[in-house]
């Protein structure tokens, strides 16, 4: 379950941060992903969306040419995303913080101050019948790994939607 932390001065009732290793890849999908499934849900307005990654050498980069494309073939817009490093802050601005893989999801965890670490979980947690927990990272793949890991963000957000919509309509 989400829990309200605050009250915020935007519409945004709940802020969700998709995280991977780079931000130039997995998280950017996924936030793009979601957000286009908020919007088609009607509930754009009352999720936030972001993505960061626990390495910042790609800080400020736009998405990877190859996620950009196999995006927008699919028709999920990356345009204005940037990659940034995971913040100390991130923790406690966003509500729901969900990782791409374990790896990142440890980094994440060792970050995190103790009291909010319910907020973090694997973006495939709630994907029911996965014989994979995790989204690979598909950087140094084939145009095969950016499709496969766009299949298994789109499934991974589509399950955490419900979630969404649950926990927007318990906030009123």
């Amino acid at each position: 379950m989400i829990k309200r932390w605050f009250t915020r001065r935007d519409t945004a009732r709940v802020r969700v941060l998709m995280v991977c290793m780079g931000n130039i890849c997995r998280s950017p999908m996924a936030e793009a992903v979601l957000r286009r499934k908020l919007a088609a849900a009607g509930l754009a307005a009352g999720v936030a969306v972001d993505s960061a990654g626990t390495l910042g050498q790609h800080a400020g980069a736009a998405p990877d040419p190859r996620a950009l494309a196999l995006a927008s073939a699919r028709g999920y817009d990356m345009s204005g995303i940037r990659s940034r490093r995971v913040r100390d802050d991130d923790f406690e601005r966003h509500d729901l913080v969900l990782a791409m893989d374990a790896h990142n999801l440890e980094s994440l965890q060792s970050r995190c101050p103790e009291a909010l670490a319910h907020r973090l979980h694997l973006l495939l947690a709630k994907v029911p019948g996965l014989a994979e927990p995790d989204v690979p990272d598909p950087y140094y793949g084939s145009p095969a790994a950016f499709e496969h890991a766009l299949g298994l963000i789109e499934a991974g957000c589509d399950a955490w939607l419900s979630e969404l919509r649950h926990q927007l309509a318990a906030l009123g």
